[in-house]
C-alpha cells in the first residue's frame, strides 16, 4: 500500500466498519442517560476510539512477532464479546424492568462498566491488525490514527442520538439499551 487518497479512504472505511458496534453501544448509554453532559459524551466517545486505535495496532504487532499464538487466542473473541456484552445488556435490561413503570432511574455509566464496553466492541479490531500487517510502522500507525478519529466521530453521533431518543422513551430507554448490547453481542459471536 502507498501513501495515497486510496490508504485514507481504506482507512476511513475500515474505521467506519468497524465502528458501527461501539455505534451502537454508544447509542444504548444514550438511551440510558439522556441528561449526559458533553463532557460525558467526549470521554465515552474518546475511550472507544482509544480502543479501535489500541487493537489494530497490538493486531499488527502480533502479527509481525508472535502470529502462530495470536490464532489460538482468535477463536476466543466472539466468546469474549457475547460474554461482556450480554452480561453489561443484561444488567441494563434487568435494572429497566424493575424500574418499570416508576420513575424511570438513571445508572451512572462507571469507568469499569465503559472499559469492559470499549473491549467488547473493539476486540474483533485485533483482526485487523492482519489486514494492515504488510503496512510499515507509520502507516500502520496513521491508519490506526485515522480509524480512532472515525470511531469518535461516529460514536459522538451515537450518544447524541441516543440522548435525543432517550428523552423521547424515558422509562423504556434502558430496556431498549439493554436489548440492543445483548443483540451486538450476539451479533458478534455469530459473525465469529
Amino acid at each position: 500500500m502507498e501513501w495515497n487518497a486510496m490508504f485514507i479512504a481504506n482507512s476511513i472505511l475500515l474505521g467506519a466498519g468497524l465502528a458501527m458496534d461501539a455505534f451502537s453501544v454508544s447509542l444504548a448509554n444514550g438511551l440510558n442517560d439522556p441528561t449526559m453532559k458533553k463532557s460525558e459524551m467526549g470521554k465515552i466517545a474518546g475511550v472507544f476510539a482509544g480502543f479501535q486505535f489500541a487493537m489494530p495496532v497490538i493486531g499488527w504487532g502480533c502479527v509481525r512477532t508472535i502470529a502462530q499464538y495470536f490464532k489460538m487466542f482468535e477463536k476466543a473473541i466472539p466468546w469474549m464479546a457475547l460474554i461482556f456484552l450480554a452480561f453489561i445488556g443484561g444488567k441494563m435490561l434487568m435494572e429497566g424492568i424493575r424500574n418499570r413503570g416508576g420513575e424511570a432511574e438513571k445508572t451512572d455509566l462507571d469507568i469499569g462498566t465503559l472499559l469492559v464496553q470499549g473491549v467488547a466492541t473493539s476486540i474483533d479490531a485485533l483482526s485487523v491488525g492482519f489486514t494492515i500487517a504488510e503496512y510499515g510502522w507509520m502507516m500502520a500507525l496513521s491508519a490506526c490514527i485515522i480509524i480512532a478519529i472515525v470511531t469518535f466521530l461516529i460514536c459522538a453521533a451515537g450518544l447524541a442520538i441516543g440522548k435525543k431518543f432517550g428523552t423521547k422513551l424515558a422509562d423504556k430507554a434502558q430496556i431498549l439499551g439493554g436489548i440492543i448490547l445483548i443483540a451486538i453481542g450476539i451479533e458478534i459471536f455469530i459473525r465469529g
